[in-house]
């Protein structure tokens, strides 16, 4: 496996096979999304836009296989930015850390530590940031698309130094698998001081 960097708007160079990728893994349970090329060049389009976002892919051969991004938050959109804002925090002081997507058959070999250490490596360049964060959809334990060998991703964040908020959350809307039309979903965050 090969991996390649994209800064601003190199990323959007990349966005077809992005975009495939993000459609691909956010199918499977816990985000079950419906995604359309259409949707997804319009959601990217926020990393095209900021001078500072970041894309680290990885590639077998020259199929992209895997794919993290992260944007300073004051350049996300209102939806990310309104729980920050609400609870008085300093948006210029915040990266925020888009997707780790990964194929199945590509994981458990270290690629999701390196995407962490990419991103935070990507931060500290600047030296004007003091906190990353990200956030993961809540879904109830008992869902009915739920695998029975589904194993969440929470000690893993705990293991790479980050905490889930007790308060910081946002409603994202998307169309799930199993559904007619877009429902909203509970999204918390997850933050670590660097």
């Amino acid at each position: 496996m090969r991996s390649c960097i994209y800064i601003g708007k190199e990323i959007e160079t990349v966005v077809t096979p992005l975009a495939a990728l993000r459609i691909e893994v956010f199918r499977d349970f816990p985000y079950l999304y419906e995604g359309s090329f259409e949707y997804e060049k319009d959601y990217l389009q926020t990393y095209f836009n900021s001078d500072r976002a970041f894309l680290f892919a990885v590639f077998d051969n020259e199929k992209m296989v895997g794919a993290t991004t992260c944007i300073p938050l004051v350049d996300e959109t209102d939806e990310v930015k309104e729980p920050f804002e609400l609870s008085g925090m300093n948006l210029d002081d915040i990266f925020y850390f888009g997707e780790s997507i990964l194929l199945k058959e590509c994981r458990g070999k270290g690629v999701g530590k390196q995407f962490f250490e990419q991103r935070e490596r990507h931060v500290s360049s600047f030296g004007d940031y003091s906190t990353t964060c990200f956030c993961a959809v809540d879904r109830p334990q008992n869902h009915p698309l739920k695998p029975d060998n589904y194993e969440p991703l929470d000690e893993f964040w705990k293991s790479r130094g980050y905490k889930k908020s007790e308060v910081l959350k946002s409603k994202f809307s998307w169309k799930d698998i199993n559904e007619p039309l877009e429902t909203e979903k509970m999204m918390i965050y997850w933050l670590k001081k660097i």
